[in-house]
């Protein structure tokens, strides 16, 4: 594999792996939702705008994504301390204890799939994970060209 096909093949990898856990484990919660409630794992309180931005769809989307997730209990809306005019989600301690218990359902589905890896494949699939897991701060837009 060229090197300039690596990080696209992981991308696209990473997301059949999702769908394939999604449907393994008969999960059919949104996806959005997943992604929304580890934007707020990662990020803390977010306004809905940073959230639509980070999960690249649209404010509209977000706050009706957001009104399912809080009707759930999963997050908490409240007032911006910094701007009483603007809202804050959290995600509360279910939403939290929710996403988990997904990651762990995940975990659990998938396993079967590398049962065989031996400890050297495991040790590239760790460092290819906290490789990614460093360049995938939502801070961090650094010029890939440097």
């Amino acid at each position: 594999m060229q090197r300039a096909e690596v990080i696209p093949s992981i991308v696209l990898s990473a997301y059949a792996l999702g769908r394939i856990a999604a449907q393994d484990a008969g999960n059919e919660a949104p996806a959005a939702q997943w992604r929304v409630l580890s934007l707020l794992g990662r990020q803390g309180a977010s306004r809905v705008g940073e959230l639509a931005a980070a999960a690249r769809t649209t404010q509209p989307g977000m706050t009706r994504l957001i009104g399912a997730l809080e009707r759930d209990g999963l997050v908490r809306r409240s007032p911006d301390p910094a701007d009483s005019r603007a809202v804050v989600v959290e995600a509360t301690d279910a939403g939290a204890g929710a996403l988990a218990a997904w990651r762990d359902e995940f975990r659990d589905t998938l396993a079967p799939r590398f049962h065989a890896l031996d400890d050297a494949d495991w040790a590239i699939l760790t460092r290819a994970a906290e490789i990614l897991a460093a360049h995938t701060d939502p801070t961090d837009r650094k010029d890939s060209s440097q």
